[in-house]
């Protein structure tokens, strides 16, 4: 393909392994170059390659960045957005990892520019949008400001979440969920509305995720005694289980409300609010993805 932009993450555009898969992939088609600096460069460079007529952006980032592009997107009309690619080099690169977009650099430069675009969804959440994964509570707290290791809580057996949220001194958030058919008010200590399968670092919140389905998929962990430890293990680690204290919902939007500010994060950006309304936008990215890619319907 012809007429390719690619955005890069200024903390990134300056390693060596980067800037050499860069100047390889050109070898087999021209592609643009444009550096992020500060706050607001993302949109700004977003409506730029849109007036310069650019056919498929490649958003070279973590997934915050990949957030950002998201959020740019959604503030240009359907028929003026172009494909969006994506060159991985966050962290965790939940998203990316999976959509199956290769790690290597030169690998998932290539497939930017030649692979399939197919569109799926994102997430409006108030007046922001995301396309991985939004965590509130516990999870929220866990990503930003925790080391790597706490991070893996949501990974199964090999963890005491018990002790944990005690070792914090957690108080769980007291709220209402409400879904089209349902509403649950509970103590909440993590809740996680998913539009693809992971986030944390790899770990599974939604093994069953579809970008393309028109439904999030809403995982919430509630307050539990402490001698039911095992049960809640046990509700984590089957993902078909609605149980009693890790309920799982698939819905197109889904409303959390409670009296004080939940501490959330939307694919890296967090903020906090007493409401917030998620929202499914279907079939509103057109996303460049690999052949056979698991996070699509068949």
């Amino acid at each position: 393909m012809e007429n390719i932009r690619l955005i890069i993450n200024g903390k990134k555009s300056g390693l060596e392994p980067v800037r050499a898969a860069i100047f390889q992939a050109r070898t087999y088609s021209a592609i643009d170059v444009r550096v992020t600096w500060e706050s607001g460069d993302v949109a700004r460079l977003v409506k730029e390659a849109c007036e310069d007529g650019c056919k498929r952006l490649i958003v070279g980032g973590g997934d915050g960045t990949v957030k950002e592009i998201v959020d740019a997107f959604m503030h240009i009309s359907f028929d003026d957005r172009p494909e969006l690619a994506i060159l991985p080099l966050g962290t965790a690169n939940d998203f990316a990892t999976a959509c199956t977009i290769p790690a290597d650099y030169f690998s998932a430069l290539r497939l930017a520019q030649q692979g399939k675009a197919h569109l799926v969804d994102c997430v409006k959440a108030n007046e922001q949008y995301f396309i991985n994964v939004a965590s509130g509570g516990f999870g929220a707290i866990v990503t930003t400001s925790t080391p790597v290791e706490l991070k893996n809580f949501l990974g199964g057996g090999a963890y005491t979440l018990n002790g944990l949220v005690q070792a914090l001194s957690f108080t769980p958030y007291h709220g209402e969920f409400i879904l089209p058919d349902i509403s649950l008010t509970s103590d909440v200590i993590v809740g996680a509305i998913c539009n693809s399968k992971q986030a944390g670092g790899g770990q599974q919140l939604a093994p069953s995720a579809l970008i393309d389905d028109g439904l999030l998929d809403i995982v919430a962990l509630l307050s539990f005694p402490k001698e039911h430890i095992l049960q809640v293990i046990d509700e984590l680690l089957n993902a078909q289980i609605n149980g009693d204290y890790v309920k799982r919902f698939r819905a197109p939007w889904a409303k959390w409300k409670s009296d004080v500010e939940l501490p959330t994060n939307l694919d890296g950006e967090p903020i906090k609010a007493n409401e917030i309304f998620y929202q499914v936008m279907p079939k509103a990215i057109n996303l460049v993805l690999p052949e056979h890619c698991p996070v699509l319907m068949a």
